[in-house]
């Protein structure tokens, strides 16, 4: 169990609290995920979100068609465009979800005490006494007692949109479930959660695989978030299925955490995936409240010490109708920043909530002022002692680069990258101050087109804490002369005097690669 990574310097000024924060072109280091949705796919909205603070838009396939998302695409490209932000794409995926079709949509309400039948027959109307289930085996996985959790958005805070069902007894195929709390269903589509059972169902569904191969291929997606990952093998199935697809090859998975048999082989799907989405939601209700706390700083702290995103989910339900979280939750991102966390996910705040713009602005601002007592001495002392010695030649320079910069007070560290390894490695010691990415494109080819890399590797800094990508011209390789290093060089620094990140007189931190060496300098800009 890792301690908070907190510094507050003493005497604390409990006035200086009061004192508004400055504003600054980066809204925090640490990232926010949205979910593009019915309240926030407009053009406008979606301007306001990457204006705001998002850096990742997340499209959950467990809904909708692929019509409705590329329209959905095709405006956050145009806000893109408008905004110059740039913004990722992450396909979401159904997996192993269990759900209930509601196909008349009527509002299901359900009463405490009162029995209702989980049936395997979708031809079934659903209504409060017979509900349908995409899902054939579940009276082969459930006995007498089990919980099973059912609703549109499992328990974001309200009790009347979700239930808690109670297993009663198994008939065939069905399932005869006691209602355990009053609530109203409202919407097409319910999920459920069986919890701590195993559902045999793949983690890639055929949904998911038809809905990747064309529109996750067309439009180059450059994160795949793995629904209910429950085994390294999970992971690598998708990543060979991912590397059929062409570009898609270079796709990131993460793998989302959702259940009791994910926490179990956590790391070993730490070693096989990209990242981790730590899916508090359905995790919340498979572990006992009070080990939640446990799990995330453990996992949050795991994936720190591999150098791997985490990604927190879950945590401002509240602000789907309200303006304001409450007091927990706002407690709750700070804490998931002071843990180490990269990306705050936002689900239903941003994909129905009545506050998109609102909620990803309030997150960041939150963000940014426990970014500000993160303890990064502390922090960077334990990793290195993590990493032990000797260091890889990459984990050596990346270390030196952020001791540097901390050591001469550097305003930002700029480095020169093709993979994007170096930059991750360097984010990977959370820096102070920003690392600026710079992505040299390579030209490839597959033997019958010539095309660059980078575009890739840049958009996937964008769920890094404290990295932030510029793409540098094609014309300048990536291992090359002094010379076009230094156009290269003038043309991040001018983008960082620009973005306010730079100033006369600062010092930058450089870490390149020339020839077969390896750099990091300092600089100190003149008037």
């Amino acid at each position: 169990m890792v301690s908070n990574h907190l510094l507050l310097e003493e005497p604390i000024r409990m006035a200086s609290i009061l004192e508004p924060s400055k504003s600054s072109f980066f809204p925090a280091m640490t990232k926010i995920v949205g979910t593009l949705g019915p309240r926030s796919r407009s053009v406008e909205v979606i301007s306001g979100c990457l204006k705001a603070g998002m850096s990742v838009a997340r499209f959950d396939i467990s809904w909708g068609d692929a019509e409705y998302h590329q329209e959905t695409l095709e405006n956050l490209r145009a806000a893109i465009k408008g905004t110059k932000k740039l913004c990722a794409v992450m396909l979401d995926t159904v997996g192993a979800e269990l759900q209930v079709v509601n196909k008349s949509e009527n509002p299901i309400s359900l009463k405490a005490d009162d029995t209702v039948i989980l049936t395997p027959d979708e031809g079934q109307e659903a209504s409060s006494e017979v509900l349908p289930i995409n899902f054939s085996g579940l009276s082969e996985a459930v006995k007498k007692g089990d919980t099973i959790f059912m609703g549109q958005y499992l328990f974001t805070g309200s009790e009347t949109t979700s239930v808690w069902l109670e297993v009663e007894e198994v008939k065939g195929a069905d399932v005869v479930c006691v209602v355990k709390n009053t609530a109203t269903l409202a919407g097409a589509l319910f999920t459920l959660h069986a919890s701590q059972i195993h559902i045999n169902l793949p983690t890639l569904s055929e949904k998911d695989k038809e809905f990747i191969s064309s529109w996750g291929v067309k439009n180059k997606i450059d994160f795949l978030s793995l629904s209910y990952t429950r085994h390294a093998e999970d992971v690598r199935e998708a990543r060979q299925f991912l590397s059929k697809l062409g570009d898609l090859s270079q796709t990131q998975i993460f793998a989302k955490i959702e259940n009791e048999e994910g926490l179990i082989h956590f790391d070993e799907i730490l070693q096989e995936a990209d990242g981790i989405i730590l899916s508090r939601g359905n995790l919340g209700i498979d572990l006992p409240p009070e080990k939640v706390f446990l799990f995330q700083k453990d996992a949050v702290h795991k994936c720190n010490m591999a150098g791997k995103p985490a990604v927190v989910t879950r945590v401002v339900d509240s602000m789907t109708d309200n303006l304001r979280p409450t007091r927990a939750e706002a407690t709750d991102v700070a804490n998931a920043v002071l843990d180490g966390t990269d990306a705050i996910l936002l689900g239903a705040e941003t994909l129905r909530g009545l506050y998109p713009i609102e909620t990803i602005s309030i997150v960041g601002k939150i963000c940014a002022e426990a970014e500000k007592v993160f303890n990064q001495d502390l922090y960077f002392k334990r990793t290195v002692k993590f990493v032990g010695e000797p260091m890889t030649h990459l984990e050596s320079i990346a270390s030196s680069a952020v001791r540097a910069a901390i050591k001469v007070k550097a305003s930002v560290i700029i480095c020169f990258t093709s993979s994007g390894r170096a930059a991750r490695l360097i984010a990977k010691y959370r820096p102070t101050m920003p690392v600026l990415s710079v992505v040299i494109p390579r030209l490839k080819t597959n033997q019958l087109k010539w095309s660059f890399s980078g575009a890739f590797e840049a958009r996937q800094s964008l769920i890094v804490r404290g990295l932030f990508p510029l793409l540098a011209d094609p014309r300048h390789p990536a291992e090359s002369t002094n010379a076009t290093n230094e156009s290269v060089l003038k043309v991040a620094l001018d983008h960082g005097k620009a973005s306010g990140v730079i100033k006369s007189h600062d010092r930058v931190v450089i870490c390149q690669k020339v020839g077969d060496a390896s750099v990091v300098k300092i600089i100190e800009l003149e008037d």
